[in-house]
C-alpha cells in the first residue's frame, strides 16, 4: 500500500483467474524504514550520525536472515560491519550504501513482523467470466416448439429453432423447468383451479411419479436429446440456461421419501405455496427450517451439480428471496469453488434491500424494476442508482421488458412501437438483458382483465407459434441491435452510462463511454409510442476532443443514416412508427483528405 494523502493509504491487487478471492488488510510499524527515514533527515545537517546508525544495527541483524539475493545479503553484511566499526570518516560511505540498498522495493519485500494490526473483516472479490457482465437472453418453452398445432414440443423440435435465435444475436437460450409436471391440483388455462384432461400444467409444479428435479419430462425427450440441444447451442455461439425452482408438486417423490422436508398443517395436509391472496395449490414449498435441513440442503446442491455435469453453466433461479439467505450463500460458495464459471440469475421481484442482499450473497445477475420504469426521470434516477452508486460493485442488473409472469401496462397499451421502444431501452441501457421471446416478437399484449399478466398464458398451456406471425423487420431489428452491442464495447458495461441534456421529456438521451472515457456512443430513444418527438441534443464535444469549429460525422448505427454535425447542439426527430431511436457513433471529419476516420 502507498500513502496518497495524510493518513490515507491505497493499494491494488490484480485478479487474473475465475473464482472467489478473499483478502484483508494488515498494517505494521516498519521500524527499519522509520530508522532509515530519520537518518536521511538528520544527514542534511551534517551531524555525526554514528550513534544513530548503531541504533539500527539490531534491525539490520534481524532482517539479514530474510534476504534471499546473495549480492544484497553481502551488502547488508558490509553495512553492519561498517556501522559496528563506528568510524566517522566512513559515515558518507555508509549513507551511500544505505541509499543504494534500502530502496522502496527492499522495504516492500522485507519487513519485521512486529506490532501487526489486522482488519477484522475478510473481504471478497468474485471474478466471473465475460458472459456474467454481457449477455442477451431469449426465453423459450420447449413444449411449444412443435411444428404441428396441438402437439407437445420436444428437444428435437428445439434444434430447428436454435439457429434462428442465434442468428438474431442472442447468446443465452433460457428454458423454464424441463421436469415432469404433477397432476394433483394441476392448474388449468389462465391458472384455473380445475384443469381439463388435456391441460399440460405449469412447468413450475415440478415432480410426478416419474421423478423430480433431475429427471426430464418424458414428452420433451431424453437426457441424450437434451445433450444434443446443448451441443447445438454451443455450435451457434449460445449457452442453455435452465430454471432452478426449489419447490415441488404434491406428486414429487420427495414428499413420500422425505416428508420431513415439508410443512404439514394441523389437519394432516401438506402446506402448499401461498402469496395471499394468491394460492398455488399445485406447488409445495420446502421447509428450510426442518431439523433435517442438512440433508435437504445437500440434496438441492446435488440437483445443481447434476445439471452442471450435463453441461449447464447458467441458471435462472426462481424466487430466491423466499428461501434462506444462508442457504444461497452456502450453495453458491460451494458451487463456485469447483465451477467458478457458473452464472446464477436471481429472479427476485422483491424489496430493494432483499434484492441487493442476494447479490452480495453471490448471485451473478438480477432481475430489476426496469419493467415498471416509464418516464424519463424514472429511467434516469434508476440507472444512476444502479451505475453510479455502490450498487455497481456487487449488483449486475439484467433488464427484461416482459416475462411469462409480467406483461406491463406500457406494453398492453402502446402497440408495436411500445415493444420496439422497450427492447431498445433494455438492450442499450443495460449490458445484460432478456426477452420472453415468442410473445415479444409477435407483439402479444392481451392481458388478464385488470392485471399485468398475459391472458391465455403459456405457463398453463402449450402454444403453437406460427412462423408467419413474426414480422421480419422485427427480427432484423433484434439482429442489428445485438450486432451493435457485440461490436461496440461501450455496450459491454452498465456503469459507463451518462445522461445528457435534451429539452424534451419524451426523449431519453445518454452516452455509453469507452474504458478510456475519450470516446462514446450516443443513444436517443423516443419514449412516446404514439407520436413523433423531436429536440436538440447536446453532444459532449469536450470529452470527445472535438472543437466547436470542427465538423464531425454522426453515423447512426441503427438506422444507417450519416449526418454532418457541427457544434454542441444538433437536431433529432424520431417517429415511433418508423424507428424510435438513434444509436450514434461519432466520427471525425477530416477535411484535407475528404474522408471520415474513427475517433479512437
Amino acid at each position: 500500500m502507498e500513502m496518497i494523502a495524510k493518513d490515507l493509504w491505497q493499494g491494488e491487487l490484480t485478479v487474473t483467474e475465475l473464482g472467489i478471492y478473499e483478502y484483508t488488510i494488515e498494517a505494521l510499524v516498519d521500524h527499519l524504514a522509520t530508522w532509515w527515514e530519520d537518518i536521511q533527515k538528520k544527514a542534511t545537517g551534517g551531524d555525526n550520525l554514528i550513534v544513530d546508525l548503531k541504533c539500527g544495527l539490531s534491525l539490520l541483524a534481524k532482517i539479514i536472515n530474510e534476504v534471499e539475493e546473495t549480492g544484497k545479503k553481502a551488502s547488508i553484511q558490509k553495512l553492519i560491519t561498517l556501522i559496528q566499526k563506528g568510524e566517522k570518516r566512513e559515515q558518507e560511505e555508509i549513507l551511500r550504501l544505505l541509499e543504494k540498498e534500502l530502496d522502496n522495493e527492499f522495504f516492500k519485500k522485507y519487513h519485521l513482523p512486529d506490532h501487526i494490526t489486522r482488519y477484522d473483516k475478510t473481504l471478497r472479490i468474485a471474478v466471473d467470466r465475460k458472459r456474467a457482465g454481457f449477455s442477451a437472453w431469449y426465453e423459450l418453452f420447449p413444449r411449444s416448439c412443435s411444428a404441428k398445432p396441438g402437439v407437445h414440443g420436444t428437444f428435437q423440435d428445439c434444434l430447428s429453432r436454435i439457429p434462428e435465435i442465434a442468428g438474431m444475436g442472442f447468446n443465452v437460450l433460457y428454458f423454464p423447468p424441463i421436469h415432469p409436471i404433477g397432476k394433483t391440483h394441476r392448474k388449468g388455462k389462465n391458472n384455473a383451479i380445475i384443469a381439463n384432461a388435456d391441460d399440460p400444467g405449469s412447468p413450475w409444479a415440478i415432480g410426478s411419479e416419474i421423478g423430480g428435479h433431475t429427471v426430464i419430462h418424458p414428452q420433451l425427450g431424453s437426457l441424450a436429446d437434451f445433450r444434443e440441444v446443448i451441443k447445438k447451442a454451443e455450435e451457434h455461439g449460445m449457452e442453455i440456461a435452465l430454471d432452478i425452482a426449489f419447490q415441488c408438486s404434491p406428486d414429487h417423490p420427495y414428499i413420500k421419501e422425505h416428508p420431513e422436508w415439508f410443512r404439514w398443517r394441523v389437519d394432516g395436509t401438506i402446506q402448499y405455496a401461498e402469496n395471499p391472496p394468491k394460492k398455488y395449490e399445485d406447488i409445495v414449498p420446502f421447509n428450510f427450517e426442518t431439523e433435517h435441513w442438512k440433508e435437504l440442503w445437500e440434496e438441492l446442491k446435488n440437483v445443481v451439480l447434476f445439471w452442471i455435469k450435463e453441461g449447464v453453466k447458467i441458471f435462472r433461479v426462481d424466487n430466491p428471496h423466499t428461501k434462506p439467505f444462508l442457504f444461497w450463500e452456502w450453495l453458491i460458495s460451494l458451487i463456485k469453488e469447483d465451477y467458478p464459471e457458473v452464472i446464477f440469475l436471481s429472479e427476485a421481484f422483491t424489496r430493494p434491500k432483499v434484492m441487493y442482499r442476494l447479490a452480495k450473497l453471490g448471485f451473478t445477475q438480477s432481475y430489476t424494476y426496469f419493467t415498471w420504469r416509464n418516464t424519463k426521470q424514472e429511467y434516469t434516477d434508476y440507472l444512476n442508482e444502479l451505475a453510479h452508486t455502490q450498487l455497481k460493485e456487487y449488483f449486475r442488473p439484467n433488464f427484461w421488458p416482459n416475462t411469462p409472469d409480467i406483461l406491463s401496462e406500457y406494453l398492453q397499451t402502446g402497440g408495436a412501437p411500445a415493444f420496439i421502444i422497450r427492447f431498445l431501452l433494455a438492450a442499450t441501457l443495460s449490458s445484460n438483458y432478456g426477452i420472453y421471446g415468442p410473445p415479444y416478437e409477435r407483439f402479444i399484449n392481451t392481458p388478464l382483465l385488470g392485471k399485468e399478466e398475459y391472458c391465455d398464458s403459456e405457463k398453463y398451456e402449450i402454444k403453437h407459434w406460427l412462423p408467419d406471425e413474426v414480422k421480419e423487420s422485427t427480427r432484423e431489428l433484434f439482429t442489428t441491435v445485438n450486432r451493435i452491442r457485440e461490436e461496440n464495447s461501450e455496450f459491454h458495461r452498465t456503469d459507463n452510462i451518462r445522461f445528457l441534456a435534451v429539452e424534451n421529456n419524451q426523449l431519453l438521451y445518454f452516452a455509453k463511454f469507452n474504458d478510456e472515457e475519450n470516446d462514446a456512443i450516443l443513444v436517443v430513444i423516443n419514449l412516446d409510442p404514439n407520436y413523433t418527438q423531436s429536440g436538440w441534443i447536446k453532444v459532449p464535444l469536450y470529452e470527445l476532443g472535438i472543437s466547436e469549429e470542427q465538423t464531425f460525422l454522426a453515423h447512426d448505427l441503427l438506422g444507417g443514416g450519416q449526418y454532418i454535425w457541427q457544434g454542441e447542439y444538433n437536431y433529432v426527430e424520431l417517429n415511433p412508427h418508423i424507428l424510435p431511436a438513434h444509436i450514434i457513433k461519432i466520427k471525425r471529419h477530416l477535411k484535407k483528405e475528404d474522408q471520415f476516420d474513427y475517433f479512437s
